[in-house]
């Protein structure tokens, strides 16, 4: 796996563990159900911690707790189901999450620029490092005007159209 953060390659220095296993010193990357199971215990964790959010899970089941996460992962079971493209842009336009969302699972090189314009700052992706790298900016040029406004900086048509 290759995992491309704001556009580059880049070591990844979460462990992600299973339900059952002991938990790292480092950064850590755990289920929803063990958060919800081990709550209170994992608080009082000093390093960092992060939670993986199927497209089932629905970012209200973690939003009281945000400020203790540093990295969200969106599992995309198949690349069809776009529910996760939608729960990234809850969590930073809602939420005001300011941590790392890391979409994870079925990921396609088509979906790299609607990731990226949702929220998503980091994919994992099965690819050679440089074609990775190549692809994410390609994708991310692809398209210039929008009809939607979101947490990119990007202007809408609209406000291109009026000067704004």
């Amino acid at each position: 796996m290759v995992l491309i953060k704001n556009g580059q390659a880049t070591n990844d220095p979460w462990t992600r563990v299973a339900d059952h296993d002991a938990l790292p010193e480092g950064p850590a990357l755990i289920s929803l159900a063990r958060w919800q199971q081990e709550k209170e215990t994992l608080k009082k964790r000093e390093a960092p911690l992060g939670v993986v959010l199927s497209s089932a899970d629905h970012p209200s089941l973690i939003a009281d707790d945000l400020k203790k996460f540093e990295l969200i992962a969106l599992e995309f079971e198949v690349f069809r189901d776009g529910r996760n493209f939608s729960t990234a842009r809850v969590l930073r336009d809602r939420y005001g999450f300011t941590g790392e969302i890391r979409a994870v699972g079925h990921i396609l090189r088509d979906q790299f620029l609607f990731l990226h314009r949702a929220g998503v700052d980091a994919v994992e992706v099965q690819a050679d490092v440089k074609k990775a790298e190549a692809d994410w900016q390609k994708a991310l040029a692809e398209i210039s005007v929008f009809y939607q406004d979101t947490h990119d900086g990007r202007g809408t048509i609209l406000r291109r159209r009026h000067g704004l």
